[in-house]
């Protein structure tokens, strides 16, 4: 009989803090500049230099505490983590290892089927950015990158406690959406912003004690972080049910293959030989300057997401998806005062489905949005004064993203105005009533799902112009 077994998921993921300068120089940080532009003599730790800590990172770091609600160290101590690749200049990175600055902390999120979770997290270190190796257009060669050596990042690392590839999805998008409120990072995972490390290994149901793991190294996108996970769960379960061993080492994902392959043995932390770095002092941190961090802190998602259910009458789901970025709570909030609170409901449908879905057809984020929150709320405005009815509304959105004018010149230019009239529609209705007579036979005789036909009939005769409502109102008691 074959083991279950269940996966035992670690996350580590670096994020590129927002800074002007970099972590320990003032060298700029501004992505896609020339190669090697943006590499100065501090960066490459070249003899004579000394680096300076950079203070606009230390408060990011902080801030990202303080929001996770860890402990912040009053005390915390840079280190040398020693070793070599082509795009480490100085042959060490510095980092923090025993004082980190961010202590413990947790994080919730909500999974896909609505599951609330909170992992716990081990740590948040700062640490600089090492360089990039170009392995293209240099005919067998690599090309060294340095503009990225010293970007200050912070190191998030999670307790071992996601069971899923799905779960390690959800923890990542709620972590990137945090940082994103926080306006610490930009989080964008194609500039490398935001990059995850996944540390994966499996044991037998049942058992508390940790197998060996496989990190899968600098994943840049949710997607692959999924398929990486699921990979390396099948591929040790094969490994131990035919009777062999894991082996602790480092691996990278293959998109193309959809695969992950060996790269190096893992390294412990004996192996980077830490040592505290002799040119930075340790960091005091005091309550003074955590207090006037904490007071930028902003509202952070899942506080917005509970007032929105409260305030807004949306459900948990609706309430998550708009908040998901604060670009798309802003706009929505901005809808609805547009609109009228009243409206909220309508307003949030509206958004996360007729906008979201025309802007991810044009590959587009709701900052780059052809139609403001103030047109749209005006848009559902209408809707709920009956001058248009909810399917004249989808043609005037349309015209909406292709035009500047405002909802009502265009309800005006276009004839769209919904016809309320009563006589006017009883007008419609007998006539269709009249055109149908065996239809209407068959209704009467116990053909129900017929009502639909005429309803049909008669809003294509007023060109979707009629009053929904009242015509199904004036249907139902004509066709007794």
């Amino acid at each position: 009989m074959s083991t279950e077994y269940e996966a035992v998921i670690r996350l580590e993921v670096h994020v590129q803090l927002m800074t002007h300068s970099k972590l320990f120089s003032g060298a700029a940080t501004l992505y896609g500049a020339t190669p090697n532009s943006q590499a100065c003599a501090i960066d490459l730790g070249l003899p004579g230099v000394l680096p300076v800590l950079n203070e606009s990172a230390l408060t990011m770091a902080i801030k990202f505490g303080l929001a996770v609600a860890a402990k912040i160290l009053q005390k915390s101590i840079f280190a040398r983590k020693n070793y070599f690749y082509p795009d480490l200049p100085k042959g060490y990175q510095i980092s923090q290892f025993e004082h980190p600055i961010v202590q413990g902390g947790h994080l919730a999120f909500s999974l896909p089927d609505g599951t609330q979770k909170e992992i716990s997290l081990t740590r948040a270190h700062l640490e600089e950015d090492a360089g990039k190796s170009l392995h293209q257009d240099f005919q067998g060669y690599t090309g060294i990158d340095l503009n990225r050596a010293g970007i200050p990042l912070i190191e998030i690392v999670s307790e071992p406690e996601l069971r899923s590839a799905k779960e390690a999805v959800a923890y990542l998008k709620a972590l990137h959406s945090l940082v994103r409120y926080l306006e610490i990072s930009d989080g964008n995972m194609q500039e490398g912003s935001f990059r995850c490390d996944a540390n994966v290994s499996i044991r037998p149901k049942g058992e508390t004690k940790l197998g060996t793991r496989a990190e899968v190294k600098n994943v840049n996108s949710f997607r692959f972080v999924e398929k990486a996970i699921d990979y390396e769960i099948q591929r040790q379960t094969e490994i131990l049910e035919s009777g062999g061993t894991i082996l602790q080492e480092t691996r990278l994902y293959d998109a193309d293959k959809d695969e992950t392959r060996s790269m190096r043995a893992k390294e412990e932390a004996n192996d980077y030989r830490y040592f505290p770095d002799p040119d930075l002092l340790p960091v005091f941190v005091d309550e003074a300057l955590i207090e006037k961090v904490r007071k930028t802190l902003p509202e952070l998602p899942r506080e917005k997401a509970a007032r929105f259910e409260q305030n807004y009458a949306l459900s948990s789901y609706d309430a998550a998806v708009l908040t998901s970025t604060r670009e798309l709570a802003d706009f929505f909030e901005e809808t609805v005062k547009a609109a009228g609170k009243s409206e909220a409901k309508l307003s949030a449908n509206w958004v996360m489905g007729e906008l979201l879905g025309a802007l991810n057809k044009t590959n587009r984020e709701i900052t780059e949005s052809p139609i403001s929150a103030k047109r749209l709320g005006r848009l559902m405005l209408r809707i709920h004064d009956k001058t248009i009815s909810g399917k004249i509304a989808k043609t005037i959105f349309e015209k909406l993203l292709e035009t500047d004018e405002d909802v009502d010149t265009i309800i005006q230019q276009q004839g769209l105005q919904q016809i309320t009239d009563t006589s006017a529609i009883e007008t419609l209705v007998d006539t269709i009533i009249a055109e149908n007579p065996t239809q209407v036979a068959d209704y009467r005789g116990g053909k129900d799902k017929l009502f639909g036909f005429f309803v049909g009939q008669v809003m294509k005769a007023s060109q979707g112009k009629a009053n929904p409502d009242q015509v199904n109102e004036i249907l139902k008691r004509k066709l007794i």
